[in-house]
């Protein structure tokens, strides 16, 4: 899937990967992402390799 779009959104400081995503996701779902849309940026971030990468592919997603 090639999402070119981004979430409006400013990623929490001193957060994991996991805690960022749930922040995210309900900002995805506030700007009508459709669920395909979501799950694969949830599926980018959980197979990262470690927080940083994962923190990494949601901000690729995020415009602050």
């Amino acid at each position: 899937m090639n999402i070119r779009k981004k979430v409006t959104w400013t990623l929490p400081t001193g957060q994991n990967r996991y805690a960022a995503l749930d922040s995210w996701v309900a900002a995805a779902e506030d700007e009508d992402w459709s669920e395909a849309e979501v799950q694969f940026v949830i599926n980018e971030v959980v197979e990262a390799e470690d927080d940083a990468a994962g923190l990494a592919v949601l901000t690729w997603y995020s415009r602050t």
